[in-house]
């Protein structure tokens, strides 16, 4: 995509606010955390992948149970808007030999340092980072980083099903 219509699918997510486009690629088949952020995060695939997805409203006592959680396969070339009610993580893959590739708009800063914050609500305690709220199951990677242990019943993997 050439930077003049980047320029122009920015401000056209983003209504003018300040944005930022990345890429997340590699290799997964597990849940281990689900994030959200105050607003939406557009997906655009390379390659078909899937999202496991629940709503906020399904976090119930500072905890979400796996079983609320869905998955969602995304077509290539298929911009999705990821809400802001919306918990996600970072995409599966379908095709072990291709893996993931999906470029990543979001609102300019997020996924930065995470901020000092009073630590006087729970909101700060589950912030991982810039404008991430996170919640990570027990056997997640990110708990040794301190993510909040949020996640009940299994960790997802759809491996057997792709």
């Amino acid at each position: 995509m050439a930077l003049s219509e980047t320029k122009k699918l920015g401000t056209s997510l983003y209504g003018g606010l300040p944005y930022q486009f990345g890429y997340c690629n590699g290799y997964n088949t597990k849940m281990n955390c689900l994030e959200y952020h105050r607003n939406s995060e557009f997906n655009l695939g390379v390659e078909d992948f899937v999202l496991l997805l629940a709503k906020i409203s399904d976090i119930k006592n500072h905890k979400i149970d796996s079983s609320k959680v869905k998955a969602f396969r995304v077509p290539k070339g298929v911009l999705i808007e990821v809400y802001g009610s919306t918990l996600h993580y970072a995409p599966c893959h379908t095709n072990a030999s291709k893996g993931f590739k999906v470029l990543v708009a979001l609102p300019k800063g997020t996924n930065l340092e995470k901020p000092k914050t009073s630590n006087k609500n729970f909101d700060d305690k589950i912030l991982f980072a810039s404008n991430k709220w996170l919640y990570a199951h027990k056997e997640a990677p990110e708990v040794k980083d301190g993510a909040y242990i949020g996640i009940t019943g299994d960790n997802i993997d759809i491996a057997d099903l792709i």
